[in-house]
């Protein structure tokens, strides 16, 4: 995979305050949010704002970033490594920029060359390249109900015969693929293992239609409340609430519900709104109800 700048993407200078990041975050995800931009960019533009904003606006894994440029998932590896190797084999190394500044001092030189070999894919202590020794990816798929993703909330899956418990944040869509580092086959002659990739499947829902972090559905309401204005009750994925109907509404009118729809994926406190077709509904009428509606009929109503 390609090496992405997070500083490039969020527009900042590396020397950026964590509060500019913030703000740059904020800017960005309004203008690329798929359910505000649809352009065919937008989505996979925004997923890469979201995982800079991720990194950079943590500062435990920003100073991995700096430190470590593209491998700083390695960070706490490399720097067991260091020590163990300052401590026993006599190596002294400076930062990451470059590998640093590597002085080797004494003894095997094997076993330190393999690890950084098993990070990076590369003998560091000669020319030769060759693949990591890795064990074999599982792919696995997880079926979630529409209401199961309202909320981050703890998932059995089952893996090989072994029952893995994970988190799976809320408002993740139909088909999105995420990785579980290390959960997949063992690796020959002690190597990495394996990862373990999960594609979501959202089993639709009777009531409701998602549409990116919306969602939609009906209501019936009668004529009168229609013309005059009331209250209804509307079903949401949390529970009924209630929803004001202005005087003379007409039917198929869409009424939205801001903030009931489904959580917007890793933005805290962020949510869809709930879109509610109107449809009107004639209950039957007795003698004296035709004859008003008659009367205002004549008047001209």
């Amino acid at each position: 995979m390609a090496f992405i700048d997070y500083y490039k993407v969020l527009g900042v200078e590396k020397n950026a305050t964590q509060e500019e990041i913030r703000k740059a975050f904020r800017q960005l995800s309004k203008k690329y949010h798929p359910d505000r931009n649809k352009s065919p960019e937008a989505k996979q533009r925004f997923q890469e704002i979201n995982e800079a904003n991720m990194v950079l606006g943590n500062p435990e894994k920003r100073k991995k970033y700096d430190d470590y440029g593209e491998h700083w998932q390695h960070a706490d590896e490399f720097e067991a490594q260091r020590r163990e190797y300052r401590q026993g084999s006599g190596y002294n190394f400076g930062g990451y920029g470059g590998f640093g500044d590597f002085t080797h001092s004494a003894g095997n030189t094997s076993s330190f060359s393999d690890f950084f070999e098993s990070l990076f894919g590369e003998h560091i202590f000669g020319n030769r390249q060759r693949s990591p020794a890795k064990g074999e990816d599982y792919e696995a798929e997880l079926t979630l109900a529409l209401r199961d993703i309202m909320a981050t909330r703890k998932q059995i899956i089952n893996i090989n015969g072994n029952n893995l418990r994970i988190t799976v944040p809320a408002g993740v869509s139909d088909g999105q693929r995420i990785r579980i580092k290390e959960q997949g086959a063992a690796a020959p002659q002690g190597g990495r293992r394996g990862d373990l990739y999960i594609t979501f499947r959202i089993s639709g829902d009777a009531q409701f239609e998602r549409k990116e972090s919306d969602l939609y559905t009906t209501a019936t309401v009668d004529i009168f409340t229609l013309m005059l204005g009331g209250e209804i009750n509307v079903p949401t994925l949390e529970g009924s609430v209630r929803m004001q109907i202005k005087a003379g509404t007409q039917p198929d009118s869409k009424l939205r519900l801001r903030g009931k729809g489904v959580p917007r994926y890793r933005q805290e406190n962020e949510r869809g709104d709930l879109i509610v077709s109107v449809k009107a509904h004639i209950p039957p009428l007795n003698g004296q109800q035709k004859e008003l509606l008659e009367k205002c009929r004549k008047e001209g109503l």
